[in-house]
């Protein structure tokens, strides 16, 4: 079996290009979405993530501005920011990049950013929303994970999703938003006893733990669809996912690469979330 590559570079491309014919037309109307970044101190990870969402704001034609304060910053004077960017009318999205520095708190951070303008998807409101299936900022990454399979035409209805890791950012909300498809979903993480003997009875495998080439082609189901969100780089200084990518692909009917899978995908969905914002100011 040869797996058919789903490439999140390309769907990206594709999205970003109709995203920005809709912009233009936003733009006709008198409205220019806007996004704002806010970055405490000089992490080199955030700063590179950063780049990739400012080019992708400019390749769609949405305003891009980074608010780059010192490690220094105190979190009552981040609050006030945020405070001043939930009641600037043409800002339609707000996004504080992560981690923070260890003096500021970072849920006090995520719940002070207004719900209309979260397009990171991360308030508590939103997740809410999200939970019981009603319209709201979807997290980017688990938003598009389920664009990716859906762009392969990989039935979700009624099939096994297993998913590795349960953080707040990908694991948990991709399950949720599985389920919300009819998937029978189900979570395994560090404690999990005998991880494979889940993996392998998955149809749709998606892995969001961190640690290179944890899933090999033995715990992979023959004709499973696998979605590797593992971003890791190894002492040879190149990039690797969780998945064991080259022995994978033979036994898998559909697989993401990394590079160029979901990353992408996650910062083109959270263009598409400062775009949905910006729509809400001519209703």
């Amino acid at each position: 079996m040869t797996a058919t590559i789903i490439s999140g570079k390309e769907l990206a491309f594709e999205k970003r290009q109709q995203l920005k014919a809709e912009v233009e037309k936003l733009k006709e109307q008198g409205v220019t979405p806007k996004l704002v970044i806010i970055l405490v101190g000089d992490d080199p990870a955030s700063l590179s993530y950063i780049k990739g969402k400012q080019k992708a704001s400019e390749e769609t034609g949405v305003a891009f501005h980074l608010e780059h304060l010192a490690e220094h910053t105190s979190q009552d004077e981040l609050l006030q920011l945020i405070d001043r960017y939930n009641c600037d009318e043409e800002v339609d999205g707000i996004l504080v990049q992560l981690p923070l520095p260890n003096h500021i708190e970072e849920k006090a951070v995520i719940e002070r950013i207004s719900p209309e303008k979260d397009v990171d998807g991360f308030h508590p409101i939103n997740i809410g929303k999200m939970m019981i299936g009603q319209e709201t900022f979807l997290p980017c990454t688990p938003a598009g994970i389920v664009e990716m399979i859906k762009s392969a035409n990989i039935e979700i209805a009624g099939k096994h999703v297993v998913v590795v890791g349960r953080s707040n950012i990908v694991g948990k909300p991709v399950g949720q938003l599985l389920l919300n498809e009819h998937a029978t979903v189900t979570y395994c993480h560090s404690r999990t006893n005998d991880i494979k003997k889940y993996t392998s009875d998955a149809d749709i495998l998606i892995v969001a733990v961190g640690k290179a080439n944890m899933i090999t082609n033995e715990h992979i189901k023959e004709g499973a669809a696998v979605i590797d969100v593992g971003v890791n780089r190894l002492e040879n200084g190149k990039l690797a996912g969780d998945v064991d990518f080259e022995h994978a692909k033979s036994k898998a009917s559909a697989i993401t690469p990394v590079p160029g899978g979901v990353g992408p995908m996650t910062i083109t969905m959270l263009v598409y979330n400062t775009v949905m914002s910006a729509k809400k100011r001519l209703s």
